[in-house]
């Protein structure tokens, strides 16, 4: 991927991750724009000389909205990222946790969902593009204290999968971003080992500039995750992460 002559639509990137890539792609050259739900960050990043656009991935409405607002904007647009996620904790022996979790896959999932199939048709047209999708390395080594978050992550996983199967041959690309603990939105405060967010980001493009561009995009800080089945330590791995239970309201392990 020729980071410094793309087009960029970052959808979630307003704050985190997101708002760190979209500062990188416009460092390397790159067109970019961002979309969200946070006027103030909005407004940080129009100053910043970004475009930015008001969004909100759990209604197919706005996010038709958006389509048609980008693409009027920027017709070139090549690169569609959908960053969109929460991460809620849930305690799956209360029946009142079915709110979090249809929340969660309602922006993670479905979201993700929302935003491709606003894109797909304009991406097939041009007959060159890239969708990047985010998944999490907990879609690969779940986190007991977030069950919908762990599955919502890893329906991305399978999704991207299928995604790129069935664009072959368009000249439309899928690349997953598969994040670790990443130092942001508080995870350095429970996390140590949380990655610091300008490593992960510097990685990160230094990955999506290989060629050809990974399917995955996996920073050394997630292949434990990535690859835990297939090393055999799974289970160990997950035991360990169970012990997090205890951070549940009224939970002592």
């Amino acid at each position: 991927m020729d980071l410094s002559n793309r087009t960029v639509l970052i959808v979630g990137g307003t704050s985190g991750i997101g708002r760190e890539l979209a500062r990188r792609f416009a460092t390397a050259g790159s067109v970019v724009a961002v979309a969200g739900r946070s006027p103030g960050a909005l407004s940080e990043l129009a100053e910043e000389g970004l475009g930015t656009f008001g969004a909100d991935v759990t209604d197919s409405s706005s996010v038709a909205s958006l389509r048609d607002a980008v693409l009027a904007r920027y017709p070139e647009l090549d690169t569609v990222v959908t960053m969109s996620g929460v991460m809620l904790l849930e305690d799956l022996r209360d029946p009142a946790h079915f709110e979090a979790a249809g929340t969660t896959i309602d922006t993670n999932l479905l979201g993700t969902i929302r935003v491709i199939d606003a894109f797909t048709p304009h991406l097939v047209r041009r007959g060159a593009g890239t969708f990047i999708t985010v998944s999490s390395g907990i879609a690969f080594l779940p986190f007991p204290p977030m069950p919908s978050y762990a599955a919502s992550k890893a329906a991305v996983h399978a999704y991207s999968e299928a995604l790129r199967a069935q664009l072959d041959g368009t000249g439309v690309g899928v690349a997953e971003l598969v994040p670790p603990a990443v130092a942001t939105a508080g995870q350095q405060e429970v996390n140590p080992h949380a990655l610091p967010l300008q490593d992960f980001a510097t990685e990160v493009m230094h990955l999506l500039s290989q060629d050809p561009t990974p399917r995955e995009i996996l920073v050394r800080g997630v292949l434990t995750h990535r690859w835990a089945e297939r090393d055999g330590a799974y289970d160990d791995l997950v035991a360990q992460r169970s012990r997090a239970l205890a951070m549940l309201p009224g939970r002592t392990g």
